[in-house]
């Protein structure tokens, strides 16, 4: 094993190891994300390396090291010592070449230890402290319009100014475009349920429009109900949050009934994770739309937003991934209950994405090129797409008992898909979308858009679409 360049994640500082704390003496690897990196040598060259992230987002700091050590990192269990992770590797790796790369990965909170548990308690007590979460995405997109327009010096009231204002404007622009030459632009009662992506607005935009357009005459909704998807975080079934949500555009307040309500069903243990939503974007996405299309009441107010993040029920027949987290079905019985006591008009709006292939995902062939192999592959992504899909929207459902056992029934036969299949295209919303179809109860739902997008060497294609439940 080469040790030049040796690891590093921050060339200016030099963590010493140090034997007598048992963490870094049988260090336990954090999930982390590796990625391709680049360096330079002393000598001027650029070498290929491997980059280490925290999987959680808990911690921001990043390790640069060589890829050799992938063969080391499974070995980091918490487990073995430092001596049985050379004696098992070998390949010319030594104690002393080790012990840096823990200090690096120890530094950066990348394994268990103080450092990690330190971080995580500033961030638990950070999310605590406010009734809100601060905008992480969509903060960036208000980044890119201040940027655009040019206005870094202006004053913060200016800014703000042009931050809603730019806002509008994309978001107006996105749906004229989206919705021009359509037949139906427009629902004149609010839907009992949408389906909206949660992609990169830059991605993502014809879906966003294509329901949020289609709102802007629709009844005001008196609460919103948000289900996405846990990227990141560590729950293990349905993750509730107890907060409102900040966009740079304004605030939408936490319902605080949805909320209590759920606790006298399920108790604390839905909201056990809610520290998950921190670095979650599968909520957020949606806050700047809503407030856009929806604005604020006769006291100022935009709509109450409720959110959780829900797990994927084909991997455990709906229960939680160890058993120990609130299953898809019980949560489901205790929101609809809540929704069915409280006065007023309910949006539930499932945040989903849908397919996740080519090379960055794992798979061997990238989906570019009009015909061959790319062309194949892309295909089998889109026909997997539709038969999922179509396992969801069939025909009318009808009324009452027939109508709810109809959609029982397709939210089963997308579970058993999905669990036979293994999930072969890497749908990463089953579980919000079986949660939205069963509070929603539709007799019908319908597909307003399907997009995919996709790099131009077709190493990541991702699709999503937009559906409307009445």
């Amino acid at each position: 094993m080469s040790t030049d360049p040796s690891p590093s994640s921050n060339p200016s500082a030099s963590p010493v190891f140090d034997p007598s704390k048992p963490h870094l003496m049988r260090p336990k690897l954090r999930p982390v994300r590796g990625f391709p990196a680049q360096a330079q040598t002393p000598d001027g060259q650029t070498v290929q390396m491997l980059g280490l992230s925290d999987a959680r987002q808990i911690s921001e700091k990043v390790v640069i090291t060589q890829p050799a050590f992938t063969m080391v990192l499974p070995l980091l269990d918490g487990v073995r010592d430092l001596d049985q992770v050379v004696a098992e590797v070998g390949r010319g790796l030594t104690r002393p070449i080790l012990e840096q790369l823990i200090v690096q990965l120890d530094d950066a909170a990348l394994i268990e230890g103080p450092a990690f548990e330190a971080l995580r308690k500033r961030m638990h007590e950070t999310f605590d402290a406010s009734p809100t979460l601060p905008p992480a995405s969509t903060a960036q997109f208000a980044d890119v319009i201040i940027a655009q327009a040019e206005a870094a010096e202006k004053s913060e009231a200016e800014k703000q100014a042009l931050i809603e204002a730019g806002f509008k404007a994309f978001f107006d622009k996105w749906i004229d475009e989206t919705l021009k030459q359509v037949p139906d632009p427009a629902l004149d009662t609010l839907p009992r349920a949408v389906v909206v992506p949660h992609l990169d607005y830059g991605r993502g935009w014809m879906n966003y429009a294509a329901v949020y357009g289609r709102l802007r005459v629709a009844d005001r909704p008196d609460r919103i109900i948000i289900l996405g998807t846990n990227h990141f975080g560590e729950c293990t079934g349905v993750c509730a949050c107890d907060k409102g949500f900040e966009s740079p555009i304004g605030t939408c307040h936490a319902d605080a009934d949805v909320i209590s309500g759920l606790r006298r069903r399920l108790g604390d243990a839905v909201f056990a994770h809610r520290f998950d939503h921190e670095r979650e974007h599968s909520i957020e996405l949606h806050i700047p739309w809503l407030q856009h299309v929806f604005g604020k009441d006769a006291s100022g107010a935009y709509p109450k937003v409720f959110a959780a993040l829900v797990h994927d029920p084909a991997v455990n027949n709906g229960e939680s991934y160890d058993g120990s987290g609130v299953a898809l079905q019980p949560f489901v019985d205790a929101l609809k209950a809540v929704i069915a006591e409280l006065p007023g008009r309910t949006l539930i709006i499932s945040s989903a994405d849908l397919s996740h292939a080519g090379p960055a995902f794992g798979d061997e062939t990238p989906l570019a090129g009009e015909q061959g192999p790319g062309a194949d592959a892309r295909n089998r992504v889109l026909q997997t797409d539709r038969e999922m899909l179509n396992l969801l929207i069939g025909p009318n459902a009808g009324e009452g008992e027939h109508r709810r056992k109809a959609v029982a029934d397709r939210v089963s036969g997308l579970m058993s898909s999905m669990a036979w299949q293994q999930n072969p295209t890497r749908w990463c919303s089953v579980g919000n979308l079986c949660a939205t179809m069963l509070l929603a109860e539709p007799a019908e739902t319908k597909l307003v858009n399907y997009a995919a997008t996709m790099d131009q060497e077709g190493m990541t294609f991702v699709s999503s679409c937009a559906m409307v439940m009445v």
